[in-house]
């Protein structure tokens, strides 16, 4: 075979190579703009000691490290059979009959003070969940909760949420406290009952002690029950003292409740 015959050969042997190496190339950069365009965005840095933020629908949302002077206004909606007896975002159970709610970026365990704009009508109510998720939706209350804002039949409201308080240590142990951070008026919730005459039967005994003795009514949706109640103070300080000289007067479960 001649030396020009050779030559030919390998030149187009090294043709053929170079175009699939090409082709590879090509093939692959094509692969990684593809993935660089279908990643998710990287979640937002988190400062050391505050909650990780978390991602629904594309979007990141970081939870705020506490709900001191917190308040904020929109359209609240509600939830309940098809989530009743779910896992929350706490953990809990979502239970449907109890006050409480979702809210995308307020400490999980934070009490709020719920009103209606159009109304006045208001409630206290707990954050346990994550959501809503849906544009322009700002709290998603529990059916009760709901129901008690006169919302359950047009399905959202217009309301403004006011953060009260957290969890903290209290005298009977670690509970959900609504408080407010600066003052208000506070009482103290003693007992429960599913009977009237044992919660009167309680009241009684206190007021022979304590001032501001009386019994509130509860409908949660399933039973009726009725708290007793005692005391009444205007800030903070004072109300948790008064806590501790219930627990120290034999009344250990005793917490604090934002009137």
């Amino acid at each position: 075979m001649s030396g020009k015959k050779i030559c030919k050969r390998d030149r187009r042997r090294k043709s053929k190579g170079a175009r699939r190496l090409l082709r590879l190339l090509l093939v692959a950069l094509l692969l990684l703009l593809q993935a660089c365009a279908t990643a998710p965005p990287p979640a937002p840095p988190t400062p050391k000691g505050h909650p990780k933020p978390y991602r629904v629908y594309g979007t990141w949302y970081k939870p705020l490290p506490h709900a001191r002077d917190f308040s904020q206004q929109g359209i609240a909606s509600w939830y309940g059979q098809k989530f009743h007896g779910r896992k929350t975002s706490s953990g809990e159970v979502y239970n449907m009959y109890a006050m409480t709610a979702a809210h995308k970026t307020l400490p999980l365990g934070t009490w709020v003070r719920v009103r209606r704009l159009d109304s006045g009508k208001q409630i206290v109510v707990r954050v346990n969940d994550r959501g809503p998720f849906v544009h322009g939706r700002i709290i998603d209350l529990s059916y009760t909760a709901a129901k008690e804002m006169d919302m359950v039949g047009p399905g959202t409201a217009r309301v403004e949420i006011v953060a009260l308080g957290e969890r903290r240590q209290t005298a009977s142990g670690d509970a959900f406290v609504p408080m407010d951070y600066y003052n208000g008026a506070f009482t103290f919730q003693v007992g429960a009952f599913s009977s009237r005459v044992n919660a009167e039967r309680l009241r009684a005994k206190l007021d022979l002690a304590f001032t501001n003795a009386h019994v509130t009514r509860y409908d949660r949706g399933d039973a009726v029950f009725y708290r007793v109640r005692v005391g009444r103070c205007n800030d903070l300080e004072s109300a948790e003292k008064y806590e501790q000289h219930l627990a120290s007067s034999g009344y250990p479960d005793a917490f604090i409740v934002a009137e």
